[in-house]
């Protein structure tokens, strides 16, 4: 029996199984054997290269944004009018076979979108190309989900179904889970609050399906089952999503303006470019770019090659401000100057842990280099060798 089938069994036997109390173990000893048969589907096969036929492509600009959907619902449009890029589109559905980059200049940064295939229902499972798609996916900041407004409402769960049975969570935050194996000791079971989802005997069953009986669980929320599945998987995304409603011009109004209240959503039209301007800023509003500009001392700050950080690319402090410039200026940092949004008064001294926000000017003030035995006739040292036997003896003179 392959994977697939063992999947489709268990689920059916989940859907057979009453939800009650006495039950509750039994489901979740079901649910970890659906995460670890799904993680087994992720990998590659026994014996096949490590190379393979995907669709990544080099990383480049400040983010990344990927364009996922069903078929035929103006991926391929929507890219080539935010980048300029060129990408084939056509009525028929399958028109964009491969991954195409494009990159989009906004407000002093460059974001690289990506064009991917349309993935069908059961991509998870590997049809229609679904998991090179989806591993695109993984390694974007952001995931733009289009979907055409004309529809029903099913293809957005359909899409959050087959992304979440994955590993690819849409705006969700990570458990407060902690986890950590060891090698002796037993199970150790701890939680800060009182737990209404999983207990401890429950907690023991998952971790024995795992083959674990050394680890120590810390709880500091009310997590559920799938949480501390997917704390132990480890192999879990958190990214956000920005659903698109495209073709708007072709349903009523009060059907836009529904669409347009929910939460994470934006209306659009590509055919005739309405609300575009909107979706941009609501992308650089969801993937959190901060630009800092450098100040040379006593000179006027550079407005025109900002450093762009990010949360998650490393942080929005002053030292990994300082790293992105150079890895070693860290070491001769004594303070830096800030002016800005997040400074309280112009300009303020401010140490490696201050968190700097949209468009501050930051000046590095470096260490002075000591001299050592003081300066002018205060000199401690000299160039006269240290021992009598090392200075080197006159020449005689000649008579």
């Amino acid at each position: 029996m392959g994977i697939i089938e063992r999947i489709k069994e268990i689920e059916a036997e989940m859907a057979r199984t009453q939800k009650n109390k006495a039950t509750e173990y039994h489901l979740g000893q079901l649910k970890a054997k659906i995460a670890k048969l799904r993680t087994q589907l992720l990998e590659p096969p026994k014996g096949s290269s490590a190379g393979g036929d995907g669709f990544e492509v080099t990383k480049f600009g400040h983010g990344r944004v990927a364009l996922i959907g069903f078929p035929s619902v103006g991926k391929s449009t929507l890219l080539t009018m935010l980048t300029g890029t060129h990408s084939e589109a056509a009525s028929y559905e399958f028109t964009t076979l491969a991954c195409i980059p494009g990159i989009i200049h906004y407000t002093d940064t460059k974001i690289q979108l990506l064009d991917l295939p349309g993935i069908i229902e059961g991509a998870s499972e590997g049809k229609g190309r679904g998991r090179q798609v989806i591993a695109v996916a993984k390694s974007s900041d952001l995931v733009l989900m289009v979907l055409d407004a004309s529809k029903s409402e099913g293809h957005r769960q359909i899409l959050t179904r087959e992304l979440e049975s994955v590993g690819l969570h849409l705006n969700k935050r990570p458990p407060q889970i902690y986890f950590k194996k060891k090698k002796t000791g037993g199970i150790s079971f701890n939680s800060t609050l009182p737990l209404t989802h999983v207990d401890e005997k429950l907690c023991y069953q998952i971790l024995h399906e795992y083959k674990i009986h050394n680890a120590e669980v810390l709880f500091r929320e009310d997590a559920t089952v799938d949480d501390l599945i997917d704390v132990i998987e480890g192999n879990r995304k958190y990214i956000k999503c920005v659903y698109v409603y495209n073709k708007i011009d072709v349903i009523g109004i009060d059907d836009v303006d529904k669409l347009a209240q929910r939460p994470n959503s934006v209306v659009i039209s590509c055919n005739l470019k309405l609300n575009l301007d909107r979706l941009l800023s609501k992308m650089w509003e969801e993937m959190g770019l901060v630009r800092v500009y450098t100040k040379p001392q006593g000179q006027q700050p550079d407005f025109s090659d900002p450093v762009v950080l990010s949360a998650d690319r490393g942080g929005c402090t002053v030292e990994d401000f300082c790293n992105h410039i150079h890895r070693n200026l860290i070491k001769d940092v004594k303070y830096v100057l800030v002016w800005g949004t997040s400074a309280r008064h112009y300009p303020q001294h401010c140490g490696l842990g201050h968190v700097l926000q949209d468009e501050d000017v930051v000046q590095i003030v470096k260490k002075k280099e000591k001299e050592e035995g003081g300066r002018g006739r205060f000199k401690s040292h000299s160039t006269a060798p240290a021992r009598i036997s090392d200075r080197q003896k006159k020449v005689p003179l000649k008579t």
